[in-house]
C-alpha cells in the first residue's frame, strides 16, 4: 500500500480502537468520498450490528439463504416503518427470531457474518477513498441480539485484507458479478466440465460474494480462482444493483391512518422479551390500534393503571412474578374485572390451560406470535375492530 492508503486504514482502525477503548454506545458512521456510508452499532464497546455500503439488502438475503436453509425468503414480510430506519436489515431479522423461525446459533451466524463482510468493505474503501467518521450516541439497539469482540473483528479484518492484497486482488471488488466474455477461449484451456460450471454460473448475475456461498467457499478462494481469467480478459467484472426492498402493504395503510386513530382500541403487552413485544407492536399497529409495551413486571400494574388499556397480553414466565400472579391482581381491580387478558406461553400443557383460568385469564396462546392468532384473538374481544378492509376503505376515502 502506499502512504495514502496507510494512513485512511490507519484512520479507520484508529476509530474502532477508539469506539472500543472508551466502550462507546452508539452508531459509527463511516462515510466515502462519493458519498456511500456504512453504519457500525456499537454497545458498551462491542460491536452488536453493521450495515450499509454495497448491497445490503443482497448481503441479507444472502447470509438469511446461507444460515437459514427452512427460510422462504419470499414469505418474509417487510414493514414498512423497519424499512425507513437506518438498522432495518437488523430489524428483519430480529423479526424472525420474534416469531421463532430462526434459532440462537443461527443468529450469531449471521451478525458475525455481516459485520466481518461489512468490516471487509470498509478496510478495501482504504485502497480508493477517504473516509470520514461521526458518532450518534442516539442511535442504539436497545436490545442486541449477540454482542462481539470488537477487536476480534478488527484482527480479522486486517487479516482479510491483508490475504487479499497477497493475493494480487485489491482492485476486485467481491460486490462485482463475474461474466463469461470469451467463450470459445475458455473452451480450449479447461475440462468440458470446468466449462459447462462456467457457463452455469460466471453468468453475470451472481457477485463473487453469492458465488462463494453456492460454491461453498470463502470469497478470497473464488476470486484467487477467477484472477486468471480475468487477467486474460476472459471473464470481465461488471457492477449489479441492489435487490429492491419490498414492503408489506398492510404497513403502508398504517401510516396513512396514524393520525386518524387516535380513539382505536389500546392493546397492552407484558413480556419480558424486547423480541415478543416488538412483534406483537408490529401487528397491532398495522391492524389500526394503539399498543404498549412492558418489559418489566414490577412496572406492569402502575402503568396499565394509568394507561387503561382494552386487551391485555401477558407473559405466563417472567422474572420476579408470574403471569398468574399479575393476572390474579388485575381481577382485584375493578376497571380491569372485565379487561380480556390473554396469556402467551411457550408451553402448550393442560395444566397451564386450566390455572390460566382459575387465574382469572380469558384466553390462552402458545408463542411464537402469529399474526392470524393475535388478529383472532382482536377481532373476538374488540369490537368492532380495526380490520385490514377497513383500513383499506378508510384510506380510498381520503
Amino acid at each position: 500500500m502506499d502512504n495514502y492508503q496507510v494512513m485512511e486504514s490507519n484512520k479507520l482502525i484508529k476509530e474502532f480502537n477508539i469506539s472500543t477503548q472508551f466502550k462507546y454506545t452508539g452508531q459509527l458512521k463511516v462515510k466515502n468520498s462519493q458519498g456511500k456510508t456504512w453504519k457500525i452499532y456499537y454497545q458498551i464497546g462491542k460491536i452488536v450490528w453493521a450495515t450499509g455500503g454495497t448491497h445490503p439488502y443482497r448481503r441479507w438475503l444472502r447470509n438469511i439463504a446461507q444460515h437459514c436453509p427452512q427460510i422462504d425468503l419470499n414469505n418474509i414480510q417487510h414493514y414498512a416503518e423497519d424499512i425507513l430506519v437506518d438498522y432495518w436489515d437488523y430489524l428483519l431479522l430480529e423479526n424472525l427470531f420474534a416469531t421463532q423461525k430462526i434459532r440462537q446459533q443461527q443468529i450469531n451466524n449471521i451478525v458475525e457474518s455481516t459485520i466481518t463482510e461489512v468490516l471487509f468493505d470498509l478496510a478495501q474503501q482504504t485502497n480508493s477513498s477517504s473516509l470520514s467518521f461521526e458518532r450518534n450516541q442516539e442511535m442504539i439497539l436497545k436490545s442486541p441480539l449477540i454482542s462481539t469482540n470488537g477487536n476480534m473483528f478488527l484482527k480479522q479484518m486486517q487479516e482479510c485484507w491483508h490475504k487479499w492484497l497477497e493475493a494480487g486482488l485489491a482492485d476486485i471488488c467481491p460486490y462485482l458479478a463475474p461474466v463469461l466474455q470469451k467463450p470459445e477461449q475458455l473452451k480450449q484451456q479447461v475440462s468440458p466440465l470446468v466449462y459447462t460450471n462456467f457457463q452455469r454460473l460466471i453468468n453475470g448475475k451472481y457477485t463473487l460474494w453469492e458465488l462463494a456461498v453456492k460454491m461453498k467457499q470463502s470469497v478470497l478462494s473464488v476470486a484467487r480462482s477467477l484472477l486468471p481469467y480475468i487477467q486474460q480478459g476472459i471473464v470481465n467484472l461488471i457492477e449489479l444493483p441492489d435487490a429492491p426492498l419490498p414492503t408489506n402493504k398492510v404497513s403502508k395503510i398504517h401510516q396513512v391512518t396514524e393520525e386518524n386513530r387516535t380513539n382505536s382500541p389500546l392493546v397492552a403487552c407484558l413480556d419480558d422479551s424486547p423480541q415478543v413485544c416488538k412483534m406483537l407492536e408490529r401487528i397491532i399497529t398495522s391492524h389500526g390500534m394503539r399498543f404498549i409495551g412492558i418489559q418489566h413486571p414490577l412496572q406492569a400494574l402502575p402503568t396499565l393503571i394509568e394507561k387503561k388499556p382494552d386487551l391485555i397480553f401477558l407473559d405466563l414466565m417472567m422474572p420476579v412474578v408470574n403471569g398468574y400472579e399479575v393476572c390474579n391482581q388485575l381481577r382485584r381491580i375493578s376497571f380491569f374485572a372485565k379487561t380480556p387478558v390473554v396469556i402467551l406461553t411457550s408451553s402448550d400443557g393442560v395444566f397451564d390451560r386450566v390455572r390460566s383460568k382459575v387465574f382469572g385469564a380469558t384466553e390462552f396462546i402458545t408463542k411464537p406470535v402469529e399474526t392470524d392468532k393475535v388478529i383472532e384473538i382482536v377481532d373476538k374481544y374488540l369490537q368492532p375492530a380495526l380490520t385490514v378492509d377497513n383500513l383499506s376503505n378508510l384510506a380510498f376515502s381520503y
